[in-house]
């Protein structure tokens, strides 16, 4: 419960503390998250489709992580770095993003956050569009309708087929696919489990970003949750309810909960773009911007 009520008390103040756990993976990256054909720097994707995204049409959707400089982009650099340290300290590499409820930020949280990862040169990241009832990365990234991670779990498709390169450095995205009603079953299937498993254990050098869908919106986040090595909450201040957050807290405690972002806020506004605090979990305040797609 201290956890709980930190993180609530941290919308006006205080953190929410790390996780302690510690593993013997290896963090210290070399290759490549979907061509599989070496160390990052310059990578040739082999294997994975590259469709090249339009840095226009994601700069006025508000994706600007890595890719633009600007007080919006070091907002995201410095939840970045506050979010590698925690990794790299743990020896995690597998991370999910969420909210208590929908349109509080998180798929454009997990999107700048993913980006800014991929800008790290010792790295590379996927972003996995795992909110299978909604599936929104490919809408935000402008992508075509295609095959995802639910035609995967449901059917013969395989993941080499469903891989897109954006065109930005280091970054390999899995589309969600068609929308699932069963989509809580499928996350909790083995079939997902042996797959996060993959997804974690083919590359040393990768972060695996999980979208997940908000925690009180359905059974989903909770199924899925105890697969991946730690989560953020995303808050949207002025929005979250104090019970909302309390919930979904309480829901996440199967996974650890790492930090807690603070979107859209107005303190940040007022004052400097950014303010972060190391001494807990609170990763960092996104600025306020007209409300994102989630």
């Amino acid at each position: 419960m201290d956890r709980i009520a930190d993180a609530m008390e941290r919308a006006r103040g205080n953190a929410v503390p790390a996780g302690a756990f510690r593993s013997n993976r290896a963090t210290h990256p070399r290759e490549d998250a979907g061509a599989g054909n070496g160390v990052p720097g310059s990578i040739k994707y082999t294997r994975t489709r590259t469709l090249e995204v339009d840095r226009k049409m994601l700069r006025e959707r508000r994706i600007v992580g890595g890719l633009e400089s600007g007080t919006r982009t070091d907002a995201y650099k410095i939840l970045c770095t506050q979010v590698l340290q925690r990794l790299r300290d743990n020896g995690w590499n597998a991370l999910a993003v969420t909210s208590a409820r929908g349109g509080e930020g998180k798929t454009l949280t997990a999107i700048n956050l993913a980006i800014s990862l991929a800008r790290e040169v010792d790295q590379t990241v996927l972003l996995v569009d795992a909110d299978l009832r909604s599936p929104n990365v490919h809408r935000c990234f402008g992508l075509p309708e295609a095959s995802g991670l639910s035609d995967f779990l449901i059917g013969n498709v395989a993941l080499e087929q469903i891989l897109v390169h954006p065109g930005i450095e280091h970054l390999v995205i899995l589309p969600g696919g068609r929308p699932l009603l069963n989509s809580s079953e499928m996350l909790g299937s083995q079939k997902m489990m042996t797959l996060v498993q993959e997804l974690k254990g083919r590359y040393p050098s990768r972060i695996v970003v999980f979208d997940l869908p908000p925690v009180l919106s359905a059974a989903d986040s909770l199924a899925f949750s105890p697969y991946v090595d730690a989560a953020i909450l995303v808050v949207e201040e002025g929005a979250t309810d104090r019970d909302d957050l309390q919930r979904a807290a309480e829901m996440l405690s199967s996974t650890r909960l790492i930090g807690t972002v603070l979107n859209k806020s107005r303190e940040a506004e007022k004052a400097d773009p950014v303010q972060v605090r190391d001494n807990g979990g609170w990763l960092g305040r996104i600025l306020r911007r007209s409300r994102p797609e989630d």
